[in-house]
């Protein structure tokens, strides 16, 4: 005897995905409750992922600087960039090695491969520069940049006095000495730059005639200011059963101790001081570079670099904090104004996409619940569908993957398919109810009608979910661009094809309550009525529909090519970065008075763009009472 299936009995019943949507409809109370541990889960780890506004697309690098003041860029670039950009090329899993001569500076980029750990990396750039320092000018030291990237530049302030009771020396003076220091032992800041000012220096002033006439030569005389700038120690002497320690105090601490300074003895032994062959002032270093602010004059900066792998968010937060706590410390007159701030981007561009998702949500309620006609099975696919999202953010987290507008565009992107599911399984039990009206038990229906499109439902998000394995093979900065949306795309499409046999059976047989009117909807039906036609004629006519659409296919390539490219999509969050460039050789003097010329302009542009808003939400204002006052003269007559 051949034993047959019933009609009514799925195929797959036997199916582990079968036996999985029963046993968890079975057990909504037990399913439910682990559901919901896993989603306090991902909602803790939401706000444990580190958030910025895009991917960090910057190489993994190692910067080393190398000081040599006051000589060319031609001698800097043959006695320190050469020999260390020839010495770095060799160091382990090294992309290729960039060097840049300046006057006086020299900086040598070393980039690694992909996913090489960036300690790792500085350490083996260490341990090279040990090897090439033989190399150098004796009164050469090579040193590392801070351990960030290339965008981890997020936080700049300036400091102001509008009272004038301190000049750009003493502004300095207070970023280099005080706060400089204050921000830096922040948690997550590699490094606070100071920009703009002038840096306080003694300067001699040598009279080459008067050294000339006592015989000494210039190099004896900066030998001599360097030893006398030094304590020396001796020995300790015991005296009356206690220890005394003998020192020489020699650090020079004002421009009297520089003219004190002994250069050498005259030919009847009597001490030649500096002063006799110099003059000594306090004057400010040579600047090469300057910060301005508001078109309104030069002004003193400083610049916050997160360290690498940090939460851009916390570390700014953090920043801003340590600033209100300062504030009272400053002298009289002098403030801190912000002049970059990256959270207020990160946080439009994220309230952007978290719109967005609310957006998308709201409209797949509305559409369940116009095509199911019941509330309540549209919460199904309602309540899936956050939860999703949230559990996505538990490997994110694990991960170490940023939140940002291209991995939470992957979860945007996924929204689509992540419904599928509930949609489906809720109009299959629909169908299942409307049409039998036996006495057979309502939640045996409901499972049974899970259970005919479960498995299938299941594999196709299984499906679309591997899909994007492809995206995983992107390499280089298309990669780091790509592949966090990449990643929570997977998360939440696996993350919705695990809720669609485990949590949607449990939510169906505790919310589908009640009668049910899908089958007698008109949209439905009007939608059958004007597909199924379609359908019927593509079959029938089944050659020349692939025909029609290979040739349309072949048309639109032309027009493919014709299309512009670019990498990046354009991101409007209301952030305009200004970058002006000029000729080589322009004077420092000169570039100031063109910056401060700009800067004048664009705020002016800033100010009239503030009034023309105001100025048009005023116009607005007025058409509305007017539009008020005609409305309520109509209804009075």
């Amino acid at each position: 005897m051949v034993e047959q299936t019933p009609v009514n009995e799925p195929k797959n019943k036997h199916s582990w995905v079968a036996r999985l949507i029963a046993y968890c409809a079975n057990k909504p109370g037990i399913t439910i409750l682990l559901i919901m541990i896993m989603a306090v889960w991902g909602y803790r780890s939401m706000f444990q992922a580190p958030l910025d506004a895009i991917p960090d697309l910057s190489d993994v690098q190692v910067i080393v600087y190398t000081d040599w003041s006051g000589r060319s860029p031609d001698l800097v670039e043959d006695q320190i960039t050469y020999p260390l950009t020839t010495a770095l090329l060799s160091v382990p899993n090294v992309r290729f090695v960039r060097g840049q001569s300046f006057m006086g500076s020299s900086f040598v980029y070393v980039i690694f491969e992909d996913g090489t750990d960036i300690y790792w990396a500085r350490s083996r750039v260490l341990e090279y520069l040990n090897t090439v320092a033989s190399q150098l000018p004796d009164d050469v030291q090579p040193t590392l940049g801070p351990d960030a990237t290339g965008v981890g530049w997020v936080f700049q302030y300036a400091l102001v006095d509008k009272t004038g009771k301190h000049d750009l020396a003493e502004l300095r003076a207070l970023q280099d000495f005080k706060l400089r220091y204050w921000l830096t032992a922040i948690d997550g800041v590699a490094e606070v730059a100071s920009v703009g000012g002038f840096v306080k220096e003694y300067q001699v002033q040598i009279d080459p005639h008067q050294l000339a006439s006592f015989g000494i030569a210039l190099p004896k005389v900066i030998e001599a200011i360097r030893r006398s700038n030094n304590d020396v120690g001796g020995r300790v002497l015991e005296i009356s059963g206690h220890e005394h320690f003998v020192r020489g105090r020699g650090y020079l601490k004002s421009k009297t101790d520089l003219e004190k300074v002994v250069i050498g003895v005259d030919k009847n032994h009597v001490p030649i001081l500096l002063s006799q062959v110099a003059d000594i002032t306090l004057g400010p270093a040579i600047q090469r570079g300057l910060a301005e602010l508001d078109g309104e004059g030069q002004t003193v900066g400083g610049i916050v670099v997160m360290r690498y792998g940090e939460n851009a968010l916390n570390v700014i937060e953090r920043v801003k904090q340590r600033l209100d706590e300062v504030q009272s410390g400053l002298p009289d007159g002098v403030e801190v104004v912000i002049t970059y701030d990256r959270s207020d981007l990160i946080l439009r561009a994220i309230d952007t996409l978290k719109h967005t998702l609310i957006e998308e949500m709201v409209v797949v309620f509305l559409i369940i619940v116009a095509f199911l006609l019941h509330v309540r099975s549209a919460l199904v696919a309602c309540i899936t569908l956050p939860i999703a999202i949230l559990l996505a953010f538990i490997p994110m987290a694990g991960q170490g993957l940023t939140a940002n507008i291209m991995s939470l565009g992957g979860i945007a992107v996924a929204i689509g398919a992540m419904v599928d599911a509930a949609v489906v399984m809720m109009d299959n039990v629909h169908k299942k109810l409307s049409r039998d009206h036996s006495d057979k038990d309502r939640k045996a229906l409901i499972i049974s009608a899970m259970q005919d499109v479960g498995p299938s439902i299941f594999f196709s998000l299984v499906i679309i979910t591997i899909s994007f394995i492809p995206v995983f093979s992107l390499e280089a900065t298309e990669g780091r661009l790509f592949k966090p949306l990449a990643f929570t795309k997977t998360y939440s499409m696996a993350f919705a094809a695990i809720l669609a046999v485990t949590l949607i059976p449990a939510l169906a047989v505790l919310l589908v309550r009640g009668k049910i009117h899908s089958a007698r909807n008109p949209i439905n039906r009007m939608l059958v009525a004007m597909f199924l036609p379609m359908i019927r004629f593509c079959i029938r006519f089944r050659w020349s529909v692939v025909t029609l659409a290979v040739l349309s296919l072949v048309l639109t390539w032309p027009v493919a090519k014709q299309l512009g490219n670019e990498f990046m999509p354009p991101l409007n969050e209301g952030s305009i970065l200004y970058m002006p460039t000029t000729l080589p050789g322009m004077s420092i003097t000169e570039a100031g008075k063109v910056l401060q010329s700009m800067d004048k302009q664009l705020k002016a542009f800033l100010k009239g763009g503030t009034y023309f808003v105001l100025f048009m939400l005023l116009l607005l204002l007025v058409d509305s009472l007017r539009r008020v006052r005609t409305l309520a003269l109509w209804l009075l007559a």
